[in-house]
């Protein structure tokens, strides 16, 4: 059995059975990308959290482990202050993602910078763990 004979006669029964199936829209589809980066001097997460602001974003330390979080619920009545809801897409939204952080890390100074959908963690390393470039003279 091919897709299209199981999902309808075109292509098109196929795309709009994506989009009408409600579990696309649970909470592990929305999970947002996330980037880690190490640099020299530190490790940068980067996340993107589009149609959230810095209230809806939670970050905590604990124990070496670093917590990012969110939670954004939408009005459950389908009705809006502009009208009443057709069709609702963009649902809830919830997610928690943990870091162990490096020994490394330096958390006292770890930074936190969130703009246009994009959160940026910078996490800078200890300075004394930085790696140290010997040069060995040879006689």
């Amino acid at each position: 059995m091919n897709a299209l004979s199981y999902y309808g006669t075109s292509p098109f029964d196929l795309i709009d059975r994506i989009f009408s199936d409600d579990r696309t829209m649970e909470e592990g589809y929305r999970m947002p990308a996330i980037d880690v980066l190490e640099k020299k001097d530190s490790y940068v997460i980067e996340a993107e959290l589009p149609g959230l602001n810095e209230k809806d974003i939670k970050l905590e330390i604990k124990e070496r482990v670093l917590s990012l979080s969110t939670e954004k619920m939408s009005k459950k009545d389908g009705q809006d202050d502009n009208g009443t809801w057709i069709r609702r897409e963009r649902s809830d939204l919830r997610f928690s993602r943990t870091f162990t952080l490096p020994e490394d890390t330096d958390v006292d100074k770890i930074e936190a910078k969130f703009r246009d959908g994009l959160l940026s963690i910078e996490l800078p390393r200890k300075p004394e763990s930085a790696p140290k470039v010997l040069t060995v003279k040879v006689a």
